[in-house]
């Protein structure tokens, strides 16, 4: 069986605070676009698990998402069944587009489906959230969501199930440590949006970045009326101002993006990827192929809301 698995955009995270468990409460608007792995399932004679992909940057061993997700229901469900999980990676790794989640959540999908368990989309739900805290969102067949608490508790915004937006995504060539950005979060929470310096948080233990006039709400409408104008005042990242300084190569792709005319323009997640919300595929398609030819060392994508 073969599956597409589409990665994902943050048109808004804000994280809320730091939670006894280590994650934080967060309060996000998912997107989900179609640039897209494959996902092959394949049944084996035995019962083991196997990860297979050309990719140098995916586990191959039980610390795959995939490989969990296969794991979990075998266990839960008691299955005596195997299976092999082909992985053709075009999402990049690693990137706050939500590779790896959307994959965990197509094996239960699919192995739904593969080996007849016939789960209803709560359980599967339930499932998702013991793998990680963006694979939920890619239960629920939508093409906008939020979500709350660490990101698993999700709403499909049926509002906007007709909506569809153009994209310029660039990816540099950078790792982004995940874990860093957030502590750096923690040592940095109260400083508004525009003021993040890492002096500014060695001076203020309570420094950071909090919203300062952006709302989900008004995100939604400007996202119902496909107004670009609106959309470029309230997309928001809370974790954007830490990553822009802490690899100023996030900056210079959005004032690149900036300077070539797009007025919508945030970091995914916790970086590197960038997007820009432009007009048509027109336009995405004559940007990015200016891109390619004055930044090489940079993966662009023109993608769309699916």
């Amino acid at each position: 069986m073969v599956f597409n698995s589409y990665a994902k955009l943050n048109l808004y995270l804000e994280v809320l605070r730091k939670r006894k468990d280590n994650y934080h409460d967060i309060k996000t608007v998912f997107e989900r676009i179609d640039l897209s792995d494959k996902i092959i399932l394949k049944p084996r004679p035995d019962k083991l698990i196997k990860i297979i992909s050309k990719n140098s940057s995916v586990p191959k061993d039980n610390s795959n998402l995939c490989y969990l997700s296969a794991k979990l229901l075998q266990d839960s469900l008691h299955i005596r069944r195997g299976l092999d999980i082909k992985i053709i990676k075009r999402i990049p790794v690693g990137a706050g587009l939500g590779g790896g989640s959307s994959n965990a959540a197509v094996v239960l999908l699919g192995l739904n489906k593969l080996w007849k368990l016939n789960l209803s989309q709560s359980k599967l739900v339930k499932l998702a959230k013991r793998i990680g805290c963006d694979v939920p969102f890619f239960i629920y067949n939508t093409p906008f969501a939020q979500a709350r608490e660490r990101g698993d508790r999700v709403r499909p915004l049926e509002a906007l199930k007709n909506a569809r937006l153009w994209h310029i995504l660039v990816v540099p060539k950078i790792k982004v440590s995940t874990p860093l950005i957030y502590k750096k979060w923690d040592t940095c929470s109260g400083l508004t949006r525009p003021f993040f310096t890492p002096q500014s948080c060695k001076k203020n233990k309570k420094a950071g970045l909090t919203k300062q006039g952006y709302d989900v709400k008004i995100l939604n409408s400007a996202l119902r009326k496909n107004d670009l104008s609106l959309l470029g005042r309230v997309l928001f990242n809370s974790l954007e101002r830490i990553t822009t300084i802490l690899y100023p190569e996030v900056r210079r792709i959005k004032e690149k993006l900036g300077y070539s005319g797009v007025k919508a323009i945030l970091m995914s997640g916790s970086g590197p990827a960038v997007f820009g919300i432009v007009s048509s595929r027109k336009e995405a398609v004559s940007l990015s192929k200016q891109l390619k030819a004055e930044e090489r060392s940079w993966r662009v994508f023109v993608t769309r809301t699916v």
